[in-house]
């Protein structure tokens, strides 16, 4: 290896462009690539890096391309004869008994289960409830969807793309066009449509799949001076709470009555601006009104005013988009025909580097846009159906943290911060688990949530969510990656910090034989021992998380605080290594492993926690190993098999981690709207695939720590060549890196003057960085 310094600058790699005049570009024939909407320009092929395409409108809604700002959704089907768009909004559950639920009062019968479960009774575990029947969170539905319904007319050369540097849904044919986009400036949808013919019927239609039959439905549409209003609001059943949408009209035609909508004869285009909420009572339709038309230039409703107001919109919108969405960019020198091809065509090639290419840009598409008034749920941001599995919430014991794994890396503090929106708003609700379920300070976080309620409700004998202590620091940790990243420390997370270390203070008060801390009860998510039940003793997880929690808390709490949590987290047992060599799921003698399982909680020090590493910790990390070996995939959900990925590649296993990739690549998990589903053949709707992809290619190729740089640990063999730009590290440099057969290149920028060990296939050696310096590393081949 060599190495070199310069002195450069640390602005964003590749630049960023404004938005585009809209319908510039060539034209529309299916199969062939022109127009705006897939990509950022240039040659053939190399656009559709950033964005997909397909010859057809969806037929299934699952199939309908996306949009987002982290608040509103757009699903949008692209049939030019009945444009539809899918309006979704974070905040959309639908009540169901839940909202006033609270955590189960049980701290007053915890020493006796103590006590069983020490002395040996297994089963102590199985009545540890207050009898309550299992209860969901409320289901994430959508509102509805808006359609433009024109004139039949023969298709001609017609296509439907997405641009994932613009968010902009795309759909022409012939002379008709429609393009979607969800503004981050404005927080609105907004629907350009052109030529829409000689009439066009606007309605907003609330039947969707799943949708309530008693739901009481009210639409309304009055004309103004831009054309039309349009509102739709839906009283839930039994409740107080309704949902409203508003749909500005605007257009240069003449609007008339055809409810529940309106018909618009003769116009040249049409500007329909959307927004949904959810509220008690009545709604304030006077603001949302206002709310829309403030951020509109005041251009005139003719079509060249319209196209000019769409055109404002866009690129205040693109400013915001397209600067986060580049920050990290990877091309894997994929084949230009290949990269030509159609989405559906692509997904049809599982081992070309193609697909991975455009189905890293399209899960940073969808997860910079899930992600905002909250983190992206089990569907990201979007459902068009009101039957949501698992109500569509936030499960936080294992999908969220895998959705969201690249955000630090990967330059979306957008993500990050909508994580700490979720966290930071439900701590209230936290500290109330942790005093009613064990007695104690501090806070104790529930494994599912529908985003209002971060009270722990969600129970049963089989998945006892109640007693998962790790659930704090396992949601923190994204926090404490994005704080180093940054160079700084967030005063609110230093808070939560200190209330889970002080929660640990209170909870572990129990020692086995030798005088170490016990943790009991303790469970591993969603796992049992092969001769136990669920509720068991020194899960694996919950002891790297009680010493991760109370270690970190101190390092953000110097002083007498941190003598104390550290003294305690030594007191804690080491994690034990099985009959088989493997490490083991409880730490607990005498607990044998379950193996076949989706979930790989038990190696929750190995990622995304730094505990057990192939350079500090070989022994461990070995066994570490072994354990990944012997875990079966269980139902072959998606997120088991890139966890499994996350894992392998901190272990340094390419080829297991190209195996993954592999099973989720052949096992058509992909829809073509490249949103993905939980199982294979695209059974149900999940975004787990979609959004962890992106974090299993970035682990194979960079890894860091405050005091690490690990370089190429896991490449998988079939990605002989590749470029992958504006990595940030937990050290503070950004990280450029390309590759060949012939060796490597990577070009560190650094923020902030450090000394970190670099690990290379050639060893160990230690790195000094200045800020401000470039420092270009050149690694032989590998």
């Amino acid at each position: 290896m060599t190495d070199g310094t310069r002195t450069g600058t640390h602005a964003d790699r590749p630049g960023t462009e404004d938005g585009r005049r809209p319908g510039t570009g060539g034209g529309c024939d299916s199969g062939t690539e022109g127009g705006r909407g897939s990509g950022t320009g240039g040659g053939r092929g190399s656009a559709l890096v950033h964005g997909t395409w397909e010859p057809r409108p969806a037929a299934r809604w699952e199939d309908a391309f996306l949009s987002g700002n982290g608040t509103h959704g757009a699903m949008v089907f692209g049939d030019p004869n009945d444009d539809r768009v899918i309006v979704n909004h974070h905040r959309l559950v639908r009540p169901n008994g839940s909202a006033a639920a609270r955590p189960p009062e049980l701290a007053g019968r915890l020493a006796d289960l103590q006590d069983r479960l020490l002395a040996g009774d297994v089963k102590a575990g199985e009545d540890f409830t207050d009898g309550r029947p299992l209860l969901w969170v409320q289901p994430f539905h959508p509102a509805f969807q808006v359609r433009v319904r024109r004139p039949a007319e023969e298709s001609r050369g017609y296509r439907r793309d997405a641009d994932f540097t613009t968010g902009v849904v795309r759909s022409v044919c012939g002379d008709r066009r429609g393009e979607v986009f969800v503004s981050r400036a404005d927080d609105m949808i907004a629907q350009y449509v052109t030529a829409p013919g000689p009439t066009a019927e606007v309605t907003l239609d609330h039947r969707l799949a799943g949708a309530p039959a008693d739901l009481a439905v009210e639409n309304g549409a009055v004309h103004t001076p831009e054309g039309a209003l349009l509102t739709l609001r839906a009283r839930y059943p039994g409740s107080d709470l309704a949902y409203t949408g508003v749909t500005l009209l605007v257009t240069d035609g003449v609007v008339r009555d055809a409810l529940p909508g309106v018909r618009v004869e003769g116009a040249r285009s049409l500007l329909l601006l959307t927004r949904v909420s959810r509220h008690p009572g009545d709604p304030d339709v006077l603001a949302e009104v206002r709310a829309l038309r403030e951020p509109l230039p005041d251009a005139g409703h003719g079509a060249e005013g319209i196209e000019y107001a769409y055109t404002h919109l866009l690129a205040r919108h693109t400013a915001l988009h397209r600067a986060a969405y580049l920050r990290v960019t990877l091309d894997l020198h994929a084949d230009p025909a290949e990269r030509a091809l159609s989405g559906s065509e692509l997904l049809g090639r599982p081992k070309s580097p193609a697909l991975l290419e455009r189905l890293f840009a399209a899960g940073r598409h969808h997860l910079l846009s899930a992600a905002g008034t909250l983190p992206p749920r089990l569907t990201g941001l979007w459902t068009g159906d009101w039957d949501t599995a698992w109500s569509g919430a936030f499960t936080t014991d294992a999908n969220l943290n895998l959705q969201t794994a690249s955000a630090a890396a990967a330059a979306l503090p957008e993500v990050t911060e909508a994580h700490a929106a979720l966290v930071h708003g439900q701590l209230p609700h936290w500290r109330d688990n942790a005093r009613a379920v064990f007695g104690t300070r501090g806070a104790v976080a529930p494994a599912h949530t529908d985003g209002e309620s971060g009270h722990v409700y969600h129970l049963s004998r089989a998945y006892p969510l109640h007693v998962w202590t790790a659930g704090a620091d396992w949601l923190l940790k994204p926090l404490v990656d994005h704080d180093e990243t940054r160079g700084a420390r967030d005063p609110r997370l230093a808070a939560a910090l200190a209330e889970t270390a002080r929660f640990y203070e209170d909870f572990l008060t129990r020692t086995d034989e030798d005088g170490r801390l016990v943790i009991v009860p303790s469970y591993s998510p969603e796992n049992r021992p092969a001769n136990a039940s669920w509720v068991t003793v020194n899960a694996a997880m919950d002891l790297s998380a009680a010493r991760h929690a109370l270690c970190t808390a101190a390092a953000y709490h110097p002083g007498p605080d941190a003598e104390r949590w550290r003294a305690l987290a030594g007191r804690l047992p080491p994690h034990r290594v099985n009959a088989e060599g493997a490490l083991a799921e409880w730490a607990r003698p005498g607990l044998l492993d379950t193996y076949d399982h989706r979930h790989l909680s038990h190696l929750y020090g190995v990622w995304p926690l730094d505990e057990i590493n192939p350079y500090d910790t070989p022994r461990l990390a070995a066994a570490a190993h072994r354990a990944l070996v012997l875990r079966g995939a269980e139902n072959d959900s998606a997120h088991g098999h890139l966890h499994h990925a996350l894992v392998a590649a901190r272990l340094r296993d390419a080829e297991r981690v190209a195996n993954a990739l592999g099973n989720v690549l052949a096992g058509d998990f992909f829809h073509v709207s490249l949103m993905s589903g939980h199982y294979p053949r695209r059974h149900v709707y999940n975004a787990d695939a979609a959004h962890t992809l992106p974090a299993v290619l970035i682990e194979a190729l960079i890894q860091s720590t405050p005091r690490r740089l690990v370089l190429l640990p896991a490449l998988p063999a079939g990605l002989r060549s590749g470029e992958l730009r504006g990595i940030r590290t937990r050290f503070g440099a950004h990280v450029d890196l390309t590759w060949t057969p012939e060796g490597a290149t990577a070009v560190l920028r650094p923020g902030r003057t450090c000394r970190v060990e670099l690990v290379t296939s050639s060893g160990a050696t230690p790195l000094s960085l200045n800020a401000g310096e470039d420092r270009v590393l050149t690694l032989g081949p590998r």
